[in-house]
């Protein structure tokens, strides 16, 4: 996963200032200006879905967790001589490692896609559900994958860059190469693909082994897409487009979700069980608290019909 210091298409980065004594009318109207924003991370025009995709389409909201990763991240873009410090790194590094190791080196821009109750709620699934397997696929630092991971006796990871690797060793995840992940004799409960298909070369091939490598019938894949979808890859400090680009139809986010499951997703012989709109959020730097994107969240099964052949 990744995240970039810029924003593009229906969201941008935005900086929470904190508001202090009693507020006159100007700060009032931010609050309100704030307020709004936030909802509108999570909003949805149902009648632009297709009719297949609106009866499934779920309704999240923000959540303590959700405010909890906000304030951390508005407290850390105030530690002015760490940040200065990141700034200084980063423009050294830049040129020559990418932008995912540089954080992981740093120990900064942490992830949050969903917290645990807007996981268990998309899944339909209690506090207490356990599975056996759970395969992450570039799964960052693991802040993510932690999310998950509690309703796994096993939670493998798949990452490519050192530091990142680093972290998930820490927190005491199975790694397996890329290479390596459809081929270990075994099946997944869960796979996660979180904002990977926009930065990896074959996204339909992705697609197909993920499918491949579900427990039949009960297998899940929880997949996470930047919407507007704009694919690049990241080589060393530059960025390229893929191989294979997919070309997503639509100008709005609607749109664009029910263009990825008629057409994507069926294509690679999926399935859809429920979608919801999230902010895909990153932890700051000293000029803004934190960064955002909008994001689609899916939850899809193999379907009976399997889609394009896989050659």
């Amino acid at each position: 996963m990744g995240l970039q210091g810029t924003s593009y298409g229906w969201c941008r980065w935005c900086s929470l200032q904190p508001i202090r004594g009693e507020p006159c009318n100007h700060q009032i109207y931010q609050i309100w200006e704030l307020v709004e924003m936030l909802s509108f991370w999570y909003r949805c025009c149902p009648d632009l879905l297709g009719e297949s995709v609106r009866p499934l389409f779920v309704q999240s909201h923000m959540d303590t967790d959700t405010k909890a990763f906000l304030k951390h991240s508005q407290e850390k873009s105030g530690w002015l001589f760490t940040q200065l410090y990141h700034s200084l790194v980063s423009t050294v590094l830049s040129p020559m490692v990418s932008r995912t190791s540089i954080n992981g080196f740093l120990g900064r821009g942490s992830m949050f896609v969903f917290s645990a109750d807007q996981f268990q709620q998309l899944l339909r699934i209690g506090p207490d559900w356990e599975a056996n397997r759970l395969l992450d696929l570039g799964a960052g630092d693991g802040g993510v994958t932690e999310v998950m991971g509690v309703h796994f006796k096993q939670v493998y990871a798949t990452e490519v860059s050192p530091p990142m690797k680093w972290h998930l060793q820490r927190r005491n995840y199975t790694l397996l190469g890329i290479d390596e992940w459809q081929h270990t004799g075994f099946q997944y409960d869960v796979i996660s693909c979180l904002n990977l298909l926009d930065r990896c070369d074959d996204p339909l091939h992705l697609l197909r082994d993920i499918r491949s490598s579900l427990v039949p019938k009960t297998g899940r894949l929880v997949l996470a897409a930047v919407l507007p979808f704009q694919p690049y890859i990241e080589v060393g400090g530059k960025w390229e487009r893929p191989k294979e680009h997919l070309k997503i139809a639509g100008k709005t986010w609607e749109e664009q979700v029910t263009n990825l499951c008629s057409e994507v997703f069926k294509r690679a012989g999926f399935e859809l069980e429920a979608v919801t709109r999230l902010p895909y959020l990153c932890e700051g730097d000293m000029y803004n608290d934190y960064y955002v994107l909008d994001d689609a969240v899916f939850v899809l099964k193999a379907s009976e019909d399997t889609g394009d052949s896989p050659q």
